[in-house]
């Protein structure tokens, strides 16, 4: 690979002075074509002059393609703008090179005025049976061939809704470098950390005020009682990318949830859905108190940060403790809710989605991972989108087909409601958060309104809004946030940043809550009851 080598003075020369002569180019680019650039010879430089600055231009989101429309025959003729190229059009034509059942087609492209002579167009092209990329250099038409169709469906598919046409709306560079900003979300190391802080003062507008030490705080058990919610915000490693990622799309900032439950003897426990098993499995379990604390506090490198909400008196005295732990008990050992997981952020048709991602972008990665991982595609959407359905044992492929006989699209399906007795091939599907407000359905929280209420479709967010907890600080207990100089209206008790619950403790429970609720970034508003 080609590299502009340079001397330490060199380079501090170039970070002094490069931005300058970026932003000089940069403006006198835009009235003419150049033959270079100025951001395609970006990673030339110096890695210490080059990031800084592609930093400042784009971000993880970027790895996000654009839908840009689909093509379905040779009067079918879709027009956009692109990222290099400024004027493309596509269509289709269909035919039987191949001399197959039902033969196959090409898709023509042809791009023009690029806006410069270095860039270049990235695009995926989708059906619901196949995934493709490829990329454009030269100004001319393109073709990309399907030499036959899967089947019939995908030939029926194709003909009545087309090639789905995703662009890399970053470019080439553009793409590299927010890969650059995604993939230290997963590393669990101090760069990973720093990364998911990042992406969440960035996009979600989080502030991360440091607290004072000691980061954690030894509970008094007398002052827990059954049912005070656990609130778990993670930012390091595999789950602190996860979680980021979850709550950016969500609002949420929490990532995870548990539940306190005392027995008759006063020994405190945790309920939790997600707890990993010594096989590696995520499942429900009800473990002790000391030893879910120990794990969190001495073992967990995710950087875990926690916070206890204690239910509101008046809440407590409804709270049935007999009817949560015959429902906790009843759930311990049952895998994770990935069925549901899904489903409790997209409420909406397009209020859910963070820009460019929208349910062709979830149908085209569901696609993808379909491919690669069948058993797992089951699990987290194909059960569930056949309850939807009213069907049953359709891949993703055959339920896309299903859609479209029936006059409905993919959109509106994801947006049906997830209702809580639904029975999936492993029992009853329980996310963290549903665990948790099965649990307070199961103890009367929800009265009298429970039969309307389905708390699959509540995120973290939705249910630390709810007007359940504690609302007077002064009757926290002593031992809550004593050591911090500011005075949560909850107790946290783990973590090196003080948490943030925006609209914490803010809304009663009504009819069908949270079943037709948007969730965009960055302020994700919401209209009332929705």
């Amino acid at each position: 690979m080609f590299s502009i080598m340079a001397s330490s003075s060199s380079s501090s020369f170039f970070v002094r002075c490069f931005p300058l002569l970026f932003f000089f180019f940069f403006s006198h680019a835009q009235a003419v074509k150049s033959p270079i650039h100025p951001r395609d010879v970006l990673p030339l430089l110096p890695r210490q002059v080059s990031w800084p600055i592609l930093n400042s231009l784009n971000s993880a989101i970027d790895l996000l393609p654009a839908f840009v429309g689909s093509v379905s025959s040779q009067n079918h003729i879709v027009s956009w703008k692109g990222a290099c190229f400024y004027e493309n059009t596509a269509w289709m034509e269909f035919h039987n090179k191949s001399g197959s059942e039902f033969g196959g087609g090409t898709l023509h492209i042809k791009v023009s005025k690029a806006h410069s002579w270095t860039c270049l167009d990235l695009y995926l092209f989708a059906t619901p049976y196949r995934v493709t990329w490829d990329y454009y250099f030269l100004s001319r038409e393109h073709t990309l061939e399907i030499d036959k169709w899967e089947d019939r469906a995908e030939y029926e598919y194709v003909k009545d809704k087309g090639i789905s046409i995703f662009l890399m709306q970053a470019g080439m560079l553009g793409t590299l470098e927010a890969l650059w900003e995604v993939f230290p979300l997963f590393t669990n190391t101090g760069w990973g950390e720093s990364a998911n802080l990042g992406f969440l003062k960035k996009h979600m507008g989080a502030s991360f005020e440091s607290r004072p030490q000691p980061w954690y705080t030894n509970i008094s058990v007398d002052d827990i009682h059954s049912g005070d919610f656990l609130v778990i915000s993670k930012i390091r490693g595999r789950w602190g990318g996860f979680e980021t990622l979850e709550k950016w799309v969500t609002g949420s900032y929490a990532g995870h949830s548990a539940v306190f439950l005392k027995d008759s003897e006063g020994k405190l426990w945790v309920g939790e859905s997600g707890h990993e098993n010594e096989k590696g499995e995520d499942i429900i379990a009800v473990i002790p108190w000391d030893e879910w604390w120990d794990l969190e506090l001495n073992k967990d490198d995710s950087n875990p940060h926690i916070a206890v909400l204690p239910l509101h008196p008046d809440v407590r005295a409804k709270f049935n403790e007999t009817a949560s732990w015959e429902y906790a008990l009843s759930m311990a050992g049952k895998p994770y809710g990935y069925h549901n997981m899904l489903f409790s952020w997209i409420d909406t048709i397009d209020g859910n989605y963070p820009p460019p991602l929208d349910a062709h972008l979830v149908a085209s990665a569901m696609t993808v991972w379909s491919k690669m991982q069948p058993e797992y595609a089951a699990n987290l959407w194909n059960e569930a989108l056949n309850k939807r359905l009213g069907t049953k044992g359709l891949d993703l492929s055959d339920i896309l087909v299903e859609i479209e006989k029936l006059g409905s699209s993919f959109d509106q399906l994801l947006t049906v409601p997830e209702q809580d007795d639904w029975i999936y091939s492993d029992g009853k599907s329980t996310s963290c958060i549903a665990f948790v407000l099965e649990m307070y359905k199961e103890a009367g929280l929800f009265d009298p309104i429970a039969d309307s209420i389905q708390v699959t479709e509540f995120t973290i967010k939705d249910a630390y809004t709810l007007r359940f907890f504690e609302n007077n600080s002064s009757q926290l207990p002593k031992w809550c946030n004593d050591a911090d100089n500011v005075k949560l209206p909850y107790c946290q008790i783990l973590g090196k940043y003080r948490m943030e619950l925006p609209g914490f403790n803010s809304m009663d429970p009504y009819p069908h809550m949270n079943e037709r609720c948007p969730s965009k970034p960055p302020k994700y508003s919401r209209p009332p009851n929705c």
